[in-house]
């Protein structure tokens, strides 16, 4: 079985749809990543935070970080006026 032809067309589909990939927009407000020893010592400081858990409901009940709410990420979209404008907000 000749696979080679294939290869080709699929090859040349992906490195089309690449290039029709755009970067997604600036978000509207300011994103910076931080790491979870970042977190804790802001935390330990005194610094308030809302802390937001986009696992499912389930994982979020399995296991979480005391305080954090849960806003499964297919939810997002829906419940975003929950979420506050100002201060410190950690999604994960």
């Amino acid at each position: 079985m000749r696979r080679g032809p294939v290869l080709v067309v699929l090859a040349g589909v992906a490195v089309w749809l690449l290039g029709t990939v755009r970067p997604a927009a600036q978000p509207d407000h300011p994103v910076t990543f931080i790491k979870v020893d970042e977190l804790k010592r802001r935390l330990d400081a005194g610094e308030a935070a809302t802390i937001i858990d986009v696992r499912s409901v389930a994982e979020w009940e399995e296991l979480r970080i005391k305080g954090a709410r849960s806003i499964p990420l297919r939810a997002l979209p829906e419940r975003t006026a929950e979420i506050p404008r100002r201060g410190l907000v950690v999604f994960y």
